[in-house]
């Protein structure tokens, strides 16, 4: 008989069990259906409650990308702005500057004109007195050659006046005998 055990209290724990499983598998069943439609249902407050955050996060982020493309073109607008400031400075500088220069232009050429006018003077100048200090120079070479010439008809002359009789010493006397 011990053998039979083995099989009979198996056997019997099975039959309870499936007794005890039909009995509870209609409210399972039912559990399981309750669950389904509680898990569809909240699946369908979840997908509207999305759908719904979905919408007020896309107005928000158009109201966002509307607000950053009008303050980025008021950003736009502002370094346009100071763009067109700065240009205007610049501008404004540079005709300035070439007014400046124009007029020192002006001033370089009208002193260039006077320079050159000054250094014709000096050259003019400069060959004047070369000119005189060259009639001075051939005044006193010919002063020079005139004492020379005179100094020459003064030797001449006495050499001729030397040498006539007139200019000749008397014999000595004769001694006294």
């Amino acid at each position: 008989m011990k053998k039979w055990m083995y099989l009979v209290f198996p056997g019997a724990l099975l039959g309870l069990f499936l007794i005890f499983y039909f009995s509870h598998e209609k409210e399972a069943t039912k559990r399981e259906e309750d669950r389904a439609v509680a898990v569809a249902k909240k699946q369908a407050e979840d997908k509207a409650q999305k759908e719904k955050a979905e919408a007020t996060a896309k107005e928000a982020a158009a109201k966002r990308q509307a607000e950053r493309e009008e303050e980025e073109r008021k950003k736009e607008e502002d370094r346009r702005a100071k763009q067109k400031k700065i240009d205007d400075q610049i501008r404004d500088e540079t005709d300035a500057a070439l007014a400046d220069a124009d007029k020192s232009q002006k001033q370089v050429n009208a002193l260039e004109l006077q320079l050159d006018q000054l250094h014709k003077q000096k050259d003019q100048l400069s060959r004047e007195a070369f000119d005189l200090a060259k009639q001075v120079e051939l005044a006193r070479v010919a002063r020079r050659n005139a004492e020379l010439d005179e100094q020459r008809w003064t030797e001449m002359i006495a050499r001729r006046a030397a040498d006539t009789r007139m200019a000749q010493m008397p014999p000595p006397p004769a001694p006294p005998k």
